[in-house]
């Protein structure tokens, strides 16, 4: 007896083989769709809760490669969820592992999760978080800003707990996969150069680039390619660290206020995204600079506050290349016009679990990344315990990809690292995205017109 599939004769055992690897396929394209999450553990400063990074995994459970990424300023591990799943998509064999650092238990995500699963409205979360301060207080059990008093450990929380709790991740990954899958470490922005100083540093006698098959730099990097204190940069900047832990990145005294607001106006874009953007459009304590001369949608309002051409220039590290305003519409609606949409950002920001912003990021990683710059043991990197000894003996393969924000300096940067290190030209992949790109879109792009996730995949191919 024989089975037949339009023209083509197969035999049963053959028909009931290709079945098998269709549905096998099928499957390991559902499980790569969505993240499974884990917990590492890693002991640091602070409380017993701290003690760990939640992990987020796409791709296969048994991979032959693990990309570990890790976020920038104010970053969470959202931020990688769009290009990760185009990642393992483009690379076969390839899982992506976007890790959240260990800040994030100060959140309470709560009312956003509810909101994402249709349990209360927007309205309603965003009362909780912010709505409550201007409406007479309600509800009466609202969000209670942290208070920073509270987290004295989070001075602490610089490079060498970041990296040590890498570290831990990597050494995970390495144990994902009977064969050891290579693992390679990769960032964006300041988690770039993150990456580049795991490479040179000293875990104990080891140098980190031997945990390694590569690293992956995003619009980030070290020597030169952003900020470099000297020690009295590095000493006035730590006196100030007891009394303000963490970055108030929209400057209203207030630390957790942009991930409050980047996650409640996507959340009202992605749930309701040609309604009107009253509740925040209105809402006194949005930054004016935020709020368009007229009234818009929620989607509009997102791709306005993200959008390179529109949004803050002191906020580059927020930007996109998205589009504009339409010209008419009450409310204006927004025109798709970059390499990421205004749906990609919603997906981006307004997600639960993995949220896109780290509300409480911690200021002593940007003191120390600051002081690495030169990737050498000098005056700044004895003061502030750094351990980058072992840069000149780097011999991985080097990928960086550049956006706007730098004028050339991440590639310089990078350029300057291949020189400094054993890894030839040949074996790195440096990639100019300026200026089509700005600062976010590597990671929120449309796949076809991403040609950070188009180079990357090369370069973990080969």
């Amino acid at each position: 007896m024989q089975g037949s599939v339009g023209a083509v004769w197969v035999r049963p055992a053959r028909l009931v083989v290709a079945i098998a690897v269709a549905v096998a396929l099928l499957l390991t394209l559902a499980g790569s769709a969505d993240a499974r999450s884990i917990r590492v553990a890693s002991p640091g400063p602070g409380p017993d809760e701290f003690d760990g990074v939640d992990v987020y995994q796409y791709g296969p459970k048994k991979p032959r490669k693990v990309l570990v990424l890790m976020p920038g300023t104010s970053g969470g591990a959202g931020n990688f969820a769009l290009v990760a799943k185009d990642l393992v998509r483009r690379v076969d064999g390839l899982a992506v592992w976007a890790l959240d650092r260990r800040s994030q238990p100060l959140e309470d995500t709560s009312r956003f999760e509810q909101a994402l699963a249709g349990e209360i409205t927007p309205d309603a979360a965003f009362d909780y978080y912010l709505g409550w301060i201007t409406n007479g207080g309600e509800p009466t059990d609202h969000y209670r800003f942290f208070d920073t008093d509270d987290a004295p450990y989070a001075v602490d929380w610089g490079m060498q707990t970041a990296l040590d709790d890498a570290r831990a991740v990597v050494r995970k990954a390495k144990a994902a996969g009977p064969k050891r899958p290579k693992v390679y470490l990769g960032g964006h922005s300041l988690g770039a150069s993150l990456a580049a100083a795991y490479a040179a540093w000293d875990f104990d006698g080891r140098a980190g680039f031997e945990d390694l098959a590569g690293i992956v730099m995003i619009d980030g990097g070290l020597l030169g390619s952003f900020d470099a204190y000297d020690l009295e940069q590095a000493q006035e900047q730590m006196a100030t660290l007891e009394d303000d832990p963490f970055l108030d990145l929209l400057g209203i005294g207030i630390p957790e206020s942009a991930g409050l607001f980047a996650e409640a106006g996507a959340i009202f874009a992605r749930l309701d995204p040609d309604g009107a953007a009253t509740t925040l459009q209105e809402f006194p304590l949005l930054p004016a600079s935020f709020k368009p001369d007229v009234p818009v949608t929620s989607r509009a309002l997102l791709g306005y506050v993200f959008d390179r051409d529109t949004s803050p220039q002191d906020l580059r590290l927020l930007h996109v290349n998205a589009g504009g305003l339409a010209d008419q519409g009450d409310p204006r609606d927004w025109v798709e016009g970059g390499v990421t949409t205004s749906a990609a950002l919603a997906k981006t920001f307004g997600r639960e679990p993995a949220n896109g912003v780290e509300w409480f990021f911690p200021r002593r990683l940007t003191i120390d990344t600051n002081g690495a710059n030169q990737m050498r043991q000098n005056e700044v990197a004895e003061y502030l315990g750094l351990r980058l000894e072992h840069t000149n003996e780097i011999d991985i393969p080097i990928y960086a990809f550049q956006t706007d924000l730098t004028n050339g300096g991440v590639l310089m940067g990078a350029e300057r690292l291949v020189r400094r290190a054993r890894t030839t030209s040949k074996q790195s992949l440096l990639v100019d995205g300026d200026p089509r790109f700005s600062h976010l879109d590597p990671l929120t792009a449309t796949p076809s017109k991403n040609l950070f996730a188009k180079t990357v995949a090369s370069f973990l191919r080969r």
